[in-house]
């Protein structure tokens, strides 16, 4: 029971990394939000984990769907939660750079990167207030070792690695932590946009780059999250921890 008496936010948390966040979450004794674009497949996985997960349609690159979420936050937890898990992600499409449409770019730039500002904005002040909290935000091991043709996307992880140091940074004397983490591939519903198709041959292709030989799992992600974001890491901010099998040596 490593979050037993915490409060928490996971965006995207309907499906792929963000549900397995948030069952471990569950399990290990926090209340959480299941913030989703997809409403109704919030509604579908708290109806299915019970008391305790309550969900939340948002849009995560809309600033007034954000501040509507950390109200309706604010209500059912009495406050600022006391952890923020930016999970909600896109990627586009693998293509030469140049001929990434202006829309996509936009859209990944925005949902990626503009969301993390959003939820800062709407919740960093009550966890200011209460001096203390944890966010973690879901980068990738494309911002570290960036893969050819996922060029934009890369970029967009790039920047939430570096994000995450100035936020740690600056958030520390507050008591407020700051971290994220790196997981490479996983089976979520992103999986074929990386590889732009899923067949044998691109899956072998992928995990021929993975040292430990298989794709991140919603579980291994709920249990790196679970371990940052509880008083046991209370040591460790500005951190971008590689959850990969090996894909960055």
């Amino acid at each position: 029971m490593r979050l037993e008496g915490k409060t928490a936010i996971v965006t995207g948390g309907a499906s792929g990394f963000g549900a397995g966040i948030v069952r471990t979450f569950l399990a290990e004794g926090a209340r959480v939000m299941i913030a989703d674009l997809n409403g109704e497949g919030a509604e579908a996985l708290a109806g299915e984990l019970g008391q305790g997960a309550l969900p939340c349609r948002v849009n995560v690159a809309e600033a007034a769907s954000v501040a509507a979420m950390a109200e309706k936050a604010a209500e059912a937890f009495g406050g600022a939660p006391d952890i923020l898990v930016n999970n909600a992600g896109i990627t586009h499409l693998p293509a030469p750079l140049e001929e990434v449409s202006e829309d996509d770019f936009d859209r990944v730039f925005a949902v990626n990167c503009k969301s993390v500002y959003l939820t800062a904005r709407a919740l960093v002040p009550g966890m200011k207030a209460r001096g203390a909290g944890a966010i973690l935000n879901m980068a990738s091991t494309a911002g570290v070792s960036p893969r050819p043709r996922l060029n934009w996307y890369n970029a967009s992880k790039g920047w939430m690695i570096t994000a995450t140091k100035a936020m740690a940074v600056e958030l520390a004397p507050h008591g407020i932590r700051v971290n994220a983490l790196n997981p490479v591939a996983g089976e979520t519903p992103l999986l074929r946009s990386f590889m732009g198709e899923d067949t044998p041959e691109t899956r072998a292709k992928f995990l021929s780059t993975i040292p430990l030989g298989r794709f991140s799992t919603p579980q291994d992600m709920g249990e790196a999250a679970a371990f940052l974001c509880s008083d046991a890491a209370s040591m460790i901010t500005g951190v971008a921890m590689e959850v990969d099998g090996g894909r960055c040596i």
